[in-house]
C-alpha cells in the first residue's frame, strides 16, 4: 500500500469570496488556469488539480494507491475576518469532497485558525461529512502554533491527524528573488514551527494521542537539532522553556519525504526514526517529487521493512486505520 501523505487541490472555480483581490481562478482552458491573487498572477495549475479522473491516472502512472488531498495554502485566509474565514472553509471544504469522490483520495480540511471556537466547529462539520483529517498553516500572523494548544487538543480529542504546511511566507527584496520564498522560507517558517511546539510546550501539554505531520521534511529542523538541544543546555535561562531537551520530543511527530536528496532522506531516518517519516511528493506542483515515491524506492540504505513503513504503512498509522 502506498499513500502520498502531501498533495494539494484547486477546484475549478468557486464562489466569489468577498473581498477586493480575494484569490480567484482564471479558467484559460478545459486543462488550464490560473490562481489570481491581489489581481496578480500567483500559480497556474492544471486540470489534475481539479479533475479526480486525471489525478488517479498520474496516481497510477506512478504506483500510487492512495492520496491525502489537502488545500493550497493560498486559500488558508487566516488575514480575514473569522466570519470570512468560515465561509472561505465551508467553500473550499465542501468542493474538496467532490474532487476526492474516489476512496482513494482522503480529504484533508482546512480551518479558520484566526478563531479557535469557530475552527473546531468547522473541524467536526467536517469529520461528520467525511473528511480525515486537517491542514493548516504553520502561523496565524505573528501567532506560532504554540497560540493554538486548545485546538491541537481538540483534534487529538476526536482522532484527526493534522498536516503543518508552511504558508504567508516572509518576504522582501533578498529573499524574493530565485524563489528563495520556497527553496528557502518554507523550510525555515517549518523549522521554527517545530520548535514553537518543543520551546512553547505544547508537547508538554497536548496529550500523545495527537497525530501530527510537518511538511517537507520538518524543514531544517533535523540538520540544526543539535544546535537547537546545545542552546537548551547552555542557555537554559533562555530557552529551557520546555520540560525536556528538544531531542526528547522527535517521537512526538513525523515529517514527509519531500527533500529530494538520499543523504537528507537518511538524516531524516536516524533523527526521527524509520516509523516517523512518510511519503510526500507536493503533488501536483512543479517543486514536488516525479515520480512520486523514487527517493524512498531507490534509497540504498533502507531496509524492506523501513521502505515500507514509509511508503504506507507509517501513513495508516497517522490516519489512525491502525496503531
Amino acid at each position: 500500500m502506498i499513500i502520498d501523505v502531501h498533495t494539494h487541490y484547486v477546484p475549478q472555480g468557486w464562489p466569489e469570496l468577498g473581498w477586493p483581490g480575494a484569490p480567484r481562478l482564471r479558467v484559460d482552458s478545459e486543462r488550464e488556469a490560473m490562481i489570481v491573487v491581489n489581481d496578480q498572477d500567483f500559480r497556474k495549475v492544471g486540470h489534475e488539480c481539479w479533475d479526480p479522473a486525471r489525478r488517479l491516472d498520474d496516481m497510477d502512472a506512478d504506483g500510487v494507491d492512495r492520496q491525502v488531498v489537502s488545500p493550497t495554502p493560498v486559500f488558508f485566509g487566516y488575514d480575514r475576518p473569522a466570519a470570512q474565514g468560515v465561509r472561505i472553509s465551508k467553500i473550499f471544504n465542501d468542493l474538496a469532497l467532490d474532487i476526492c469522490s474516489d476512496e482513494r483520495l482522503i480529504p484533508f480540511c482546512q480551518v479558520p485558525l484566526q478563531d479557535v471556537e469557530l475552527a473546531v466547529e468547522e473541524l467536526e462539520r467536517c469529520k461528520r461529512q467525511g473528511h480525515r483529517g486537517v491542514e493548516i498553516g504553520n502561523h496565524v500572523g505573528d501567532l506560532d502554533l504554540d497560540h493554538f494548544v486548545e485546538f491541537l487538543q481538540h483534534c487529538a480529542d476526536i482522532g484527526m491527524p493534522v498536516f503543518v504546511h508552511p504558508w504567508d511566507l516572509p518576504g522582501g527584496p533578498r529573499i524574493e528573488r530565485w524563489m528563495a520564498q520556497w527553496i528557502v522560507g518554507m523550510p525555515a517558517e517549518t523549522h521554527l514551527s517545530i520548535i514553537a511546539m518543543v520551546l512553547g510546550g505544547v508537547f508538554d501539554r497536548v496529550s500523545r494521542d495527537l497525530r501530527i505531520c510537518f511538511a517537507h521534511g520538518g524543514g531544517s529542523f533535523a540538520f540544526w537539532l543539535g544546535r537547537l538541544e546545545n542552546a537548551w543546555h547552555r542557555r537554559h535561562d533562555v530557552i529551557g522553556t520546555s520540560e525536556h531537551p528538544p531531542s526528547h520530543y522527535v517521537d512526538r511527530f513525523s515529517v514527509d519525504s519531500v527533500v529530494f536528496d538520499e543523504r537528507a532522506l537518511r538524516l531524516l531516518v536516524d533523527v526521527f526514526t524509520e516509523d516517523r517519516v512518510m511519503l510526500g511528493s507536493d503533488f501536483p506542483y512543479p517543486l514536488g517529487e516525479s515520480p512520486v515515491g523514487q527517493l524512498v524506492r531507490n534509497a540504498g540504505f533502507l531496509s524492506g521493512t523501513a521502505r515500507a513503513k514509509i511508503l504506507g504503512n507509517n501513513a495508516r498509522t497517522f490516519l489512525g486505520e491502525f496503531s
